[in-house]
């Protein structure tokens, strides 16, 4: 654990108590994070949630008993938008991926995954990228180009949909201050527009709509 800065503080939600302890193992002997909070249910995690403290990063099942993982997300997003949602599942199917990155998930992995990808997409995460299983990235592109509906632009501003591009190729915040000669300061106002407009709670969310509304 790093002693200069405080551990990042991640919650696992998963119901199944061996892999629950399995995965909160590795996260406490990862170096710069701890694992604060492991329960079997999304309903206990917003009971946690709304006592405090909330987490900088939930790992979450989506087949869970009682609120299901969707549902959980959305309601993990609304009460701590600085939350981020890594969903760890056995779950291939097309719209359930679709459904949990609209409802605010920002990375998917699909299990088994290895202790090392957690903690690599933990650490991805925090950093602003959005970890993604190669395979449900590529289902995920398919139900996009699939899906047709009306155009609609949202309101944004040419420099906002240059913001958006380079979103959509996992450019990092300081990578896009960089790019378009900007303080970091500038692109995270542009980035919570953004958001706004689309009504979406992670840079996934935003690039999976701006795919599915023909922004990009």
């Amino acid at each position: 654990m790093s002693g200069h800065s405080d551990p990042i503080p991640v919650w696992i939600i998963e119901d199944n108590q061996f892999l629950r302890d399995t995965v909160s193992e590795v996260v406490d002997q990862a170096e710069g994070m701890e694992c604060t909070v492991k329960v079997g249910s999304c309903e206990e995690a917003l009971a946690e949630l709304d006592a405090g403290h909330p987490p900088r990063v939930v790992l979450m099942d989506l087949g869970l008993p009682g609120m299901d993982g969707v549902e959980g997300i959305r309601s993990i997003k609304s009460r701590s938008p600085y939350s981020d949602v890594i969903v760890l599942t056995i779950h291939e199917e097309d719209d359930r991926v679709f459904q949990a990155l609209c409802a605010g998930a920002g990375g998917y992995l699909l299990k088994p995954a290895s202790g090392r990808r957690i903690v690599r997409a933990i650490r991805t995460t925090v950093k602003g990228g959005a970890p993604m299983n190669a395979f449900v990235a590529r289902k995920v592109l398919d139900t996009f180009n699939r899906i047709s509906v009306p155009r609609n632009d949202f309101g944004l501003t040419d420099r906002e949909r240059e913001i958006l591009q380079l979103l959509a190729d996992d450019t990092t915040q300081k990578g896009m201050a960089k790019a378009l000669f900007l303080s970091p300061h500038t692109v995270d106002t542009h980035l919570r527009n953004i958001y706004a407009k689309l009504q979406v709670h992670s840079r996934t969310g935003a690039v999976a709509k701006a795919f599915r509304e023909g922004l990009l």
